[in-house]
C-alpha cells in the first residue's frame, strides 16, 4: 500500500521516501527485496510525473522526497531543469549504467529500456519501412498511426532524430509522417497496435513492452490477432532502434540521501534488472542481464547508443517542429 508522506516531517532512520510515476504492480517485488536486503523501508507517493515534479518544487527544502522514479528521458530532463534532483557520485552506478543512459551531471540514471518499434499488418504490408525516416515516404500515405505530439515518447523520438540527423531532416520527417497519417493522432501505445488489428492503419509505432505483454498475456484487441502483426527494429544498418528510458535520481533535498543512493544502486543490481524484464517486459540497462521469455521473443537488435542527455537538450526544438508541421 502506498505510504503517505507529509512535507516537513522528520524522516525515520532506515527509510527511503520514493516519489514514483511508475504504476506497475510488478515493481512491488523491487521494493520488498530492497527492504529485505538492506532493512530500509520504502515509503511511496505515486502519481503523474509532472505533478510529482511540481510537488517537489512546491515542497522545496522541506520535501520528504529522497528519490524520484519516472518514465522517459524527457521527464527525467524536466526534473533536472526544475531543480528537484542532485548529482550523485557512485562508483556502482558509473560502472553498471552505460554513459549514454545517464545524465551528464549524474542527476539521473536509466534502469530499464523500451525499444521504439515499427509494427505493421502482415496481411497488407509487404515492404514495411525499415527505419524511422522511411515512415515519411509518400508510398505509406494514409497508412500510419502514431501518438500525439504532446506524448513524451513522440517528443523524445523526434529529439533523437534531431540529434542523429539534424533539425532540417527532422522537420522534413515530421511533416512527411503527418502527411502519411491514417487518422489524427490518438490514444496510447496499445491503441496504435489495436489500430493495426482493427484496420484503421497498416503501420504504427509503439514501445516494445506493450507488444511483449500481448505475447505474454491477453491484451484486449491485440492478442487474439497478434500473429498478423509484424515488427521491425528500425535503422539496423544505421544508428539503431530508439530506446525509451525509465530511470530516476536522488531528490535535491533528500533527508535520507545515503539510503537514496543505496536504492538507486540496488536498481542497477542484476536482481533488480531481471525484475524489470520479467515483471514488466522491459529491457535491462545493465549489459549481460538475461531477458524474460516475452522480451527475448522479439529477437536480437542493435540499439541506438546516442547520448540521451544530449537528446534531452533537443526537446524544445522537437516541440517547435511538431507545432510547425501541424502534428496534433
Amino acid at each position: 500500500m502506498t505510504a503517505v508522506l507529509v512535507a516537513g516531517s522528520a524522516a525515520a532512520e532506515g527509510d527511503v521516501n520514493l516519489y514514483s510515476s511508475r504504476h506497475y504492480d510488478t515493481d512491488e517485488r523491487l521494493y520488498s527485496d530492497f527492504t529485505e536486503q538492506t532493512g530500509i523501508t520504502v515509503n511511496r507517493i505515486e502519481g503523474n510525473a509532472d505533478e510529482l515534479i511540481a510537488r517537489m518544487q512546491a515542497e522545496g527544502a522541506n520535501s520528504p522526497a529522497d528519490v524520484l522514479l519516472t518514465v522517459d528521458t524527457s521527464r527525467l530532463q524536466r526534473a533536472k531543469d526544475a531543480g528537484v534532483l542532485q548529482s550523485v557520485d557512485s562508483d556502482i552506478l558509473e560502472e553498471r549504467i552505460p554513459d549514454n543512459l545517464q545524465d551528464s551531471d549524474n542527476q539521473w540514471f536509466g534502469f530499464s529500456q523500451r525499444a521504439r518499434i515499427i509494427f505493421y499488418d502482415k496481411n497488407d504490408v509487404t515492404e514495411p519501412p525499415m527505419d524511422y525516416l522511411s515512415l515519411a515516404d509518400p508510398k505509406y500515405k494514409g497508412m500510419v498511426c502514431h501518438r500525439s505530439s504532446t506524448n513524451v515518447y513522440s517528443q523524445t523520438l523526434l529529439a533523437s532524430v534531431i540529434e542523429n540527423h539534424g533539425a532540417e531532416a527532422a522537420r522534413d520527417w515530421a511533416a512527411g509522417v503527418v502527411a502519411n497519417f491514417a487518422r489524427d493522432p490518438e490514444g496510447g501505445d496499445t491503441d496504435q497496435l489495436r489500430g493495426l488489428v482493427s484496420g484503421q492503419c497498416e503501420i504504427s509505432i509503439a514501445n516494445s513492452y506493450y507488444f511483449a505483454r500481448a505475447l505474454r498475456t491477453d491484451v484486449d484487441g491485440v492478442t487474439a490477432e497478434v500473429d498478423r502483426i509484424g515488427w521491425i527494429f528500425p535503422a539496423q544498418d544505421a544508428e539503431g532502434a530508439h530506446m525509451n528510458l525509465s530511470g530516476g535520481g536522488v531528490a535535491a533535498h533528500a533527508p535520507n540521501r545515503e539510503n537514496a543512493v543505496k536504492f538507486l544502486e540496488y536498481l542497477a543490481s542484476d536482481q533488480a534488472q531481471v525484475y524489470f524484464s520479467a515483471g514488466n517486459d522491459e529491457f535491462p540497462t545493465v549489459a549481460g542481464v538475461p531477458l524474460s521469455e516475452s522480451v527475448a521473443k522479439l529477437g536480437a537488435f542493435k540499439a541506438d547508443e546516442v547520448n540521451l542527455s544530449a537528446v534531452a537538450q533537443n526537446l524544445p526544438e522537437a516541440q517547435k517542429i511538431f507545432n510547425e508541421v501541424g502534428w496534433k
